[in-house]
């Protein structure tokens, strides 16, 4: 029987658990969990983390209304190795002329036979000081 490959979700409550501005780097630290037998074979996954919005209001975003003017910052697409110790980070731009407002922070991990699992974050995006 192979040793299962490690499996990863999205994030440190840091990443998402404070304000942003435009023209700022949103870093997704993807949380590794290892098996007791880790794998001698590197894990086919692809990591995914796409930011939307801005919505007016976390109601607005939570009811996923239909918005005008919703723009996506998206993260490269990162393919983890799956060595011990391995810590995989998406980065997303946050453009400098984003409107200040309540973004999805949507996180996908793509395996074997295009199987997903993702989840989902509310960032809060306020006015350039």
């Amino acid at each position: 029987m192979a040793a299962a490959p490690p499996t990863y979700t999205c994030c440190e409550a840091l990443d998402v658990d404070r304000p942003y501005q435009p023209g700022q780097t949103l870093t997704v630290h993807w949380t590794v969990e290892f098996p007791d037998e880790p794998s001698s074979t590197s894990p086919q996954v692809e990591l995914a983390a796409r930011l939307t919005g801005p919505y007016g209001t976390v109601d607005d975003l939570k009811a996923a209304s239909t918005v005008p003017g919703l723009v996506t910052f998206e993260a490269a697409p990162v393919r983890p190795v799956g060595a011990p110790g391995e810590r995989p980070v998406s980065t997303i731009a946050i453009g400098a002329d984003a409107e200040p407002g309540f973004y999805d922070l949507t996180t996908s991990v793509i395996g074997d036979g295009n199987t997903t699992t993702s989840g989902s974050s509310i960032v809060q995006v306020t006015p350039k000081v």
